[in-house]
């Protein structure tokens, strides 16, 4: 099972591209504070999400602006210019909420209605996850 769980501040403005026939993924990366820890630590994980998950996170969070994901980790391997094989480890959105204290601006209401749908897991083949319609959609706040 690869389930993971964070809770932390983004340390930079999400970064909104479009792929393959319009596919959006947003990159961010989000610092964790480690609680039990004498000295003030933060672990940092790069994430990404996709499709309609992608716009809404990279419309509403900003650096330092906190959020709650799970997802799942996915591993990278390259090698690199020199010939040394790389690794990374990116955090891909499964889930994520809207936590901390409002802004001025409106929010929605929990993420949950951008979850990825039931399918295969693959973000590039299942359909999108939400059940709302395009008047819904349009009168979410941007």
């Amino acid at each position: 099972m690869n389930t993971i769980t964070i809770k932390g501040r983004l340390t930079r403005d999400p970064e909104l591209r479009t792929v393959q026939s319009d596919l959006k993924i947003a990159t961010f990366s989000v610092a964790v504070d480690r609680k039990f820890s004498k000295e003030k630590k933060a672990d940092f994980f790069d994430c990404k999400a996709f499709r309609r998950q992608a716009e809404v996170i990279s419309t509403h969070f900003t650096k330092g602006k906190e959020i709650l994901i799970s997802g799942r980790m996915e591993q990278s391997k390259w090698t690199d210019k020199n010939g040394a094989t790389r690794i990374s480890w990116e955090l891909v959105v499964e889930d994520f909420e809207f936590c901390g204290a409002k802004n001025t601006q409106n929010e929605v209401a929990p993420a949950s209605a951008y979850a990825p749908s039931a399918g295969d897991g693959n973000p590039f083949t299942d359909e999108p996850p939400f059940d709302m319609n395009d008047e819904e959609l349009d009168a979410l706040p941007l």
